[in-house]
Formats: structure tokens, sequence, C-alpha cells
């Protein structure tokens, strides 16, 4: 989905700047001329954004359907296309504040939820499926097949809820329903690079914003997790700085709350990782809590996780 200005109001903003440069008329006073003027701009504007909203509604809520019926497919190929429109429209939704209020709205709207259908589908923990009757091969309907989640999809899934929440902080609330940090947590400990990447990216979207996810999270022994990858010396080094770039994100987040929901995760950073590392990432974590710029934030954050890996490789 791409949201384009509409050819049709550049002519409509044309003519307004021409009402209000158009010279008054003699047989007016000067003053009566403009405030006509001024209130027939006003009412162009108030009609052309009424109806260029009314627009973008129907826009971004077309591609939401087309996404989730795609999304919700028995085929693993069928899933991924509807993950990438998902992606696509959420690059071009973040793009004004107006898009990202209209997506709120829809993320009211149940069929219109995103998040439910990630964990019921590709996010979705897969059981072993024994045969317990043999109904289906005499039946005349036949037997429901549904593939399993491929990597690729489980990692664009990822990206597509971090982008949900990062947009709509109230879906992270809506993930805790689905038990999301477990599942979470699971993708982290036995998938791939690729998803092991977008999972510390989807963790730190759902749980900055949500006590009840910080929670399960530690419930989870979520710091136990993330330490064990981050001190595995063959582990993907890139991985390993995504962990320090977590774990200094999480912190200083933390470290802003009067109450923490996770009241020991200083002491468990410095008996997983270390007086020094812990010296260094409470000394760093105090710049991530600060107001700073997003572009020198993350290449600062890069360093200080570059930091933070030194520190342990040391030993």
């Amino acid at each position: 989905m791409y949201l384009k200005k509409p050819l049709w109001t550049e002519g409509v903003a044309e003519q307004a700047n021409s009402n209000e440069s158009s010279p008054p008329s003699s047989l007016e006073p000067e003053s009566e001329s403009a405030s006509a003027a001024a209130a027939a701009t006003t009412a162009v504007e108030e009609l052309v954004n009424s109806v260029n909203n009314q627009r973008i509604y129907r826009e971004v809520s077309l591609a939401l359907r087309t996404g989730l019926r795609d999304a919700c497919a028995e085929f693993s190929f069928l899933r991924l296309r509807g993950l990438r429109s998902f992606l696509q429209s959420l690059r071009s939704i973040a793009q004004s504040d107006s898009t990202i209020l209209l997506f709120c709205h829809t993320q009211s709207i149940p069929e219109l939820q995103v998040v439910p259908v990630l964990f019921q589908h590709s996010l979705k923990e897969t059981e072993d499926e024994r045969v317990t009757s043999l109904d289906h091969i005499f039946s005349v309907e036949p037997m429901k097949i549904t593939s399993p989640s491929s990597d690729a999809e489980v990692a664009l899934a990822l990206r597509v809820l971090e982008g949900c929440c990062l947009l709509h902080p109230e879906s992270s609330r809506l993930a805790n329903k689905f038990k999301a940090i477990q599942v979470l947590m699971n993708i982290l400990s036995t998938r791939g690079v690729l998803e092991q990447g977008a999972c510390l990216d989807a963790l730190i979207s759902i749980t900055l914003d949500s006590s009840a996810n910080q929670m399960d999270f530690e419930a989870c022994n979520g710091i136990e997790e993330v330490a064990e990858l981050i001190r595995d010396k063959q582990v993907d080094e890139n991985l390993r700085l995504k962990c320090g770039e977590f774990l200094l994100l999480l912190l200083g987040h933390l470290n802003r709350r009067e109450m923490s929901p996770m009241p020991t995760i200083n002491e468990d950073i410095r008996r997983l990782l270390g007086e020094e590392f812990a010296s260094l990432i409470w000394a760093a974590a105090i710049r991530f809590g600060s107001t700073l710029d997003p572009e020198h934030k993350l290449t600062a954050l890069h360093i200080q996780a570059c930091r933070l890996l030194k520190s342990l490789d040391m030993y």
C-alpha cells in the first residue's frame, strides 16, 4: 500500500491559493473581500481534509483486510504474501501522524486487528499431530492440512509484530492475551539467527510499554536466556550485539520508573554477566533512558553494545 497525495487536491489547493492572491473587487471594500476569500479558503481546506481522510481510511482498511485474508491461509507461501503486505502498509502508515491515528483506530475493530492473526497462524506453536481417528479417510470431506511456519515466515511475522506495537502501543497489551512472551522466548531459544534477531527487536517493542509483559519476561527467566546468548562466543556476533542493545534499552527504560516490574534485573545482570559488565551497562543505560536524538541514539547504542561485548570477551 502506497499512500499518495490525490491529484485532485492539487487543483483545489491551487484554486484556494488563487483566491487568496486575487485582487479585491473595486465594488467591494477590501476588508470584506479579504474575509470572504479567507472563509472560502477555509471551507475548501476543510472539505479537502475530510475527503482525504476518508480516502486514506478506506485504503488502510482495504490493505489490512487483504493482508489478513492471506495471513490466515493454510499455506505458508500465502501467509508470507500477507505478511509482506502488512510490512509495506506499516511503512506507508508510519510516514505521518494522521495515518498512524487512522491505523490505531482500525486496531480497535476486532476484524481488522493484526496481532491476534500473527499468534494464531504464523507464530502458532505447533504440536505433534497424532492420528487418533481414521474417520477422515472414509469421509467425503478432505482432511484440513495447515503447512508449518517457515523460518522466513516467523521472522517476517516478528517484524510485523514489532511494527504494530511501535505504531499502536495497545497492541503490546493485546499480545499479552496470547502469551506473547512465552512464544517469543521459545523462538529465541530454539530458532535460527534470522528469527532470533527479529525476536529481540519484537521483545523490546512489546515489553517497554507493558508491565504485564515485563513481568512475564521475568517469569520466563528472560534475562538468563539473553545472558546465555551474549556469553556464548560461538553465537553470531551480530546477534550478540543485538543482545547487548536489548539489555541497554530495557535497563534504560526500567531505570526511569519508580516501581519497576522487574526489581531484580540489576542483581541478575551482575550475577550472570559479572561486575564489570554490570557497571558498564548501568552507566551506559542512563543515556538511553534520556531524550537522545533517534539517529544519535542508534549510533551510541551500537557503540555501547560493542564495549559490552569486549568486556566479556577479555575473560
